[in-house]
């Protein structure tokens, strides 16, 4: 097995002895709610001895009707978030859809994202990767997970080799997508430390017509068989009231039952790490 890279995100580490939590609303809708989820995240985290990173976007580019809320654009969101990091003492990740953008999210954020949809354009990858930020890069849905070391090589080739891999789900038919665990120790396999993505795994892609569906119940036994599986971060979208979320918000957990859902996969993850996480090398 390939020796996990840790990666310096701010002032933690993923890929060390401790879990992070990637967690935030899907948008930056407005900034009090940012605010409000960001400062209970921190507290549960820090209550649960969990890293803590503010997970938000600027923009949305990739909705599924053009008329869908995509954010507050590039130059006020960057802006939020740099203030959301520093009044909160986090650090902070965005997610970026065009080269030119990667420059500037860097100069405001301590983590650039690379979407599941985009993590194969290398004009992307190769800007991304130059600003020297550490990188999370998401796995596409049709894309095997031993297929993204093609992914981690351009960006080493780039010359960047601090990098996560997220997994977020497979296509699995229309409007659906399914897990195979097994992705966590492929690709953590490739020596990066390895996300999942709780919340996009059960999103229905555009499923309601005009917007994606998802469904939020199937996000505690997901999150809790990856925490089981061994992985170095959760991602989750949180919002104070999913219902009125104006992106993802059928598959976004509810802000009051965060802390719920963060103290069984503290637990589980606990458990995971004295037995260690699984290793591919006896079996080859």
């Amino acid at each position: 097995m390939n020796p996990i890279k840790q990666v310096k995100v701010g002032n933690l580490t993923v890929g060390g002895n401790k879990l992070t939590i990637v967690a935030g609303p899907c948008v930056l809708d407005t900034f009090e709610d940012a605010m409000t989820i960001g400062k209970e995240m921190k507290r549960v985290c820090e209550k649960l001895g969990l890293n803590y990173i503010f997970k938000a976007s600027f923009d949305k580019a990739n909705r599924t009707s053009i008329t869908s809320f995509r954010g507050p654009g590039l130059k006020e969101g960057l802006m939020w978030l740099s203030v959301i990091g520093s009044e909160l003492g986090v650090p902070t990740v965005t997610d970026i859809h065009e080269p030119y953008q990667a420059e500037l999210a860097a100069e405001k954020v301590d983590l650039l994202q690379i979407p599941a949809f985009l993590c194969r354009q290398t004009d992307l990858l190769r800007a991304a990767s130059q600003t020297g930020k550490p990188l999370n890069i998401k796995k596409a849905q049709f894309m095997a997970p031993e297929d993204m070391a093609t992914v981690v090589n351009k960006c080493k080739e780039s010359g960047n080799d601090q990098i996560i891999l997220c997994e977020r789900g497979t296509c699995f038919g229309y409007h659906a997508l399914s897990v195979d665990m097994r992705s966590l120790p492929t690709m953590r396999d490739l020596g990066c430390p390895v996300m999942f993505d709780a919340t996009h795994s059960v999103q229905k892609p555009s499923a309601q017509g005009g917007c994606s569906g998802g469904d939020r119940s199937f996000v505690m036994p997901l999150a809790r068989a990856a925490a089981a599986v061994g992985v170095d971060s959760i991602f989750l979208e949180v919002h104070p009231n999913p219902e009125v979320a104006k992106c993802d918000g059928p598959n976004s957990v509810p802000l009051a039952l965060a802390e719920k859902l963060l103290a069984q996969i503290a637990t589980i993850d606990k458990a995971s790490r004295e037995i260690g996480f699984s290793d591919l090398a006896w079996s080859n």
